[in-house]
């Protein structure tokens, strides 16, 4: 009786053969589903950045004073000031890196449990006069406080201003080109009257009311806010920021402001509107595995 105790030369080549295909196929089917997990995280990391992102921006245009928004053109960190275009007059033949805006206290608007200004003009209060606006169910106290919180302790009332609704605007109203030193545009900087009576009183900061249109509904603000896509040299990569807690009418601009990253690897920025609706648009890249750039927009109305 003879008992067999290996592979036949037969069996061998079989095994060698079935060996070598799934070598070949295998090897490169895991290499495809690797490449494939990869590139989804990837896509699905750059679409949740994006969104968020948008959604960020989109959710401080949304109480923007809608005439106040305005592109800067050139390019970071040689960046001048001066040039400016109204957000719906913006050319396709300049590079814009900077959207602005000034931005209406809308924290303050909601209050905790009432809002902290009214939003109303007592136009028929005897007790008013030129350098006296009564704004009846406003807490300039309250409203102090809470631009002190949101600015981490750098702004109060008397850093902010209010703006008529239905008043004449123009671009260099909003203090875009400096200081506002009268009360003749369209923004008019304000600080709030010491003693509890005079809780709902605001006072105007650089001249007066007299001669000025005064209307009966206003939006007050504390900051003008900047999305700005900059070029980070040290990490080389473009990055999306947000400026916050700076006031154009006293004649800062958005560097003067506090700086936060929206988002990083930013390829594309870009804005524009009709009317007063907007859409933005960002681009995100990535150089992992190999580059790759996705966009997404948004319309705000």
């Amino acid at each position: 009786m003879r008992i067999r105790s290996a592979f036949t030369m037969i069996e061998l080549i079989f095994v060698i053969i079935i060996m070598g295909i799934l070598g070949k196929f295998g090897v490169e089917f895991m290499f495809q589903a690797y490449n494939s997990f990869i590139f989804t995280n990837i896509n699905n990391t750059l679409q949740s950045n994006s969104a968020s992102s948008l959604e960020f921006i989109a959710s401080r245009l949304q109480y923007r004073i809608k005439n106040s928004v305005i592109a800067r053109y050139g390019n970071n960190p040689h960046l001048n000031l001066s040039n400016f275009s109204s957000i719906s007059s913006i050319d396709d033949t300049k590079t814009y890196s900077v959207l602005e805006w000034v931005s209406t206290d809308i924290d303050g608007y909601r209050g905790t449990t009432t809002p902290t200004w009214s939003g109303i003009i007592d136009l028929n209060n005897t007790a008013a006069d030129k350098d006296t606006l009564i704004s009846p169910q406003t807490d300039t106290g309250a409203i102090s406080n809470l631009i002190n919180i949101l600015s981490h302790g750098d702004s109060t009332i008397n850093n902010a201003a209010i703006y008529f609704v239905g008043s004449n605007s123009n671009l260099n109203g909003y203090g875009w080109n400096g200081a506002i030193t009268d009360q003749s545009q369209v923004m008019h900087p304000i600080k709030a009257i010491s003693g509890a009576a005079n809780i709902n009183r605001f006072s105007p900061r650089g001249g007066d009311f007299s001669g000025i249109d005064v209307y009966e509904y206003y939006k007050l603000t504390w900051t003008a806010n900047a999305v700005v896509i900059e070029n980070n040299t040290a990490k080389h990569r473009f990055e999306l920021a947000f400026y916050f807690d700076y006031q154009p009418w006293d004649g800062q601009n958005y560097k003067s402001g506090k700086r936060v990253v929206i988002m990083e690897n930013i390829s594309t920025f870009q804005f524009t509107a009709i009317g007063s609706i907007m859409k933005i648009q960002i681009c995100a890249k990535t150089l992992i595995p190999k580059e790759y750039s996705l966009c997404k927009e948004k319309t705000i109305f």
